[in-house]
């Protein structure tokens, strides 16, 4: 019988080890935590999206550069698959109000517990507190260290990648996995946060008053930017900038501003619903005794955080003439100086660069070694992408783990 080892306890290890398992192969999945799927069920705590059920071909343009190389990850494995599967455990879903897809439970734990149940089924075992090292020798066996500092090493037939990323390294993602990879010539993109709040030098009366004050409705473009990349959702004024889905969506330009400049000017449009012209002709009809602040509230209904951000970018006054003020209304401009750090990420870019894996996600360099979920190079935003993609990956790795095995049990390798 086909022996395999998954390295990774998240849901791409996991849903690759029940794919083998399934098969007939013998799997062993290997996790440095106390136990398997921290960052899953933390992810759920208040709700786990675990998918969207937009149409396709706006779900991959979600993914961005890596959309191509994706597209055939989903087909394989998609959305419909992943409600399917959720259904299978017990927990059918449904799809909430923007679209996202939450199962009925509505919570994580169900679903993990049913999962955790149906693997143990299949004859998975699990073994936690064993942090990977690395490769050792010529046969390139797989080392281990113990939490009590002890040594194992095994030689699995195929053995199957799902570190992670580096965000939330208290959950098990720290990104170790780097420098054994690049040691054996794997390329790979350095890893950044994505998902994440960015920097903003606000005053100190506008932090102090605003922070944990939520922009509602708002829209996002990154000026020079790709265009028409505005993104509308609400995002959160923190003591030291600003987060939030509409942030999240629009990370990697952000990025690209500030490693090209050192600097990224975010334009918040505070009235998406209104065109210029629109708010121009609302701003005419002003009250000689309404202040700065009561005749933005009474014309456009901003509320005080939204009043105090065009002060803010406008050096503490406000401008008088509509026009000027509709302009700035559409277009408040943010100056962000950096991301925060990746251990406050949700998620990162970076990882496995995709020219060292083939359609079956294995290693160009190391036959018989594949590689699945965020330790590729790949991002999303959130709303269920992230974990449909860590599935869909997982999906194709095991399923090529699966035909690698029975390839070399047809040559006689084995």
């Amino acid at each position: 019988m086909s022996t395999a080892a998954v390295i990774g306890g998240g849901p791409a290890g996991l849903i690759a080890a029940e794919v083998l398992a399934r098969a007939g192969v013998t799997v062993t999945v290997y996790d440095r935590m106390p136990s398997v799927g921290r960052k899953f069920l933390l992810a759920g705590h208040g709700g786990l999206n675990i998918t969207h059920s937009e149409a396709r071909d706006r779900m991959l343009g979600r993914y961005g550069r890596s959309a191509d190389r994706l597209a055939p990850m989903l087909d394989v494995f998609g959305p419909e698959d992943l409600r399917d599967w959720c259904a299978g455990l017990g927990e059918p879903t449904f799809v909430g109000s923007s679209g996202r897809v939450f199962p009925q439970a509505f919570r994580a734990t169900p679903l993990f517990r049913a999962w955790l149940a149906r693997l143990a089924e299949l004859g998975v075992r699990i073994e936690t507190r064993q942090r990977w090292t690395g490769w050792t020798g010529e046969s390139g066996r797989l080392s281990f260290t113990g939490a009590d500092g002890g040594t194992i090493e095994v030689t699995p037939d195929a053995a199957l990648f799902a570190l992670g990323g580096a965000s939330w390294p208290r959950l098990g993602s720290d990104g170790g996995w780097v420098g054994p990879f690049s040691d054996r010539g794997v390329a790979v993109t350095p890893l950044r946060p994505a998902n994440v709040g960015v920097r903003v030098n606000w005053s100190d009366v506008f932090a102090e008053r605003f922070a944990g004050t939520p922009l509602k409705n708002v829209g996002l473009t990154v000026r020079g930017g790709p265009r028409g990349q505005q993104v509308r959702g609400d995002a959160m004024v923190t003591r030291t900038g600003i987060e939030g889905g509409p942030v999240y969506a629009i990370g990697a330009a952000i990025r690209d501003a500030l490693d090209t400049d050192g600097r990224c000017v975010l334009e918040v449009d505070l009235r998406p619903d209104l065109t210029v012209d629109q708010l121009v002709g609302r701003l005419q009809h002003r009250r000689p005794k309404d202040s700065g602040s009561t005749w933005l509230r009474r014309s456009i209904g901003l509320d005080p955080v939204g009043i105090a951000l065009l002060r803010e970018s406008s050096g503490g006054g406000l401008p008088s003439d509509p026009a000027a003020t509709a302009a700035l209304v559409k277009a408040v401009p943010v100056v962000v100086t950096g991301t925060m750090p990746i251990d406050r990420a949700i998620s990162t870019a970076g990882g496995i660069e995709w020219s060292e894996v083939d359609e079956a996600l294995m290693l160009r360099r190391l036959p018989g070694t594949f590689v699945a979920g965020e330790m590729l190079d790949w991002e999303a935003p959130t709303g269920g992408y992230l974990l449909q993609a860590s599935f869909s990956t997982g999906v194709v790795a095991a399923r090529g783990a699966l035909a690698w095995l029975r390839r070399e049990a047809a040559s006689g390798s084995r």
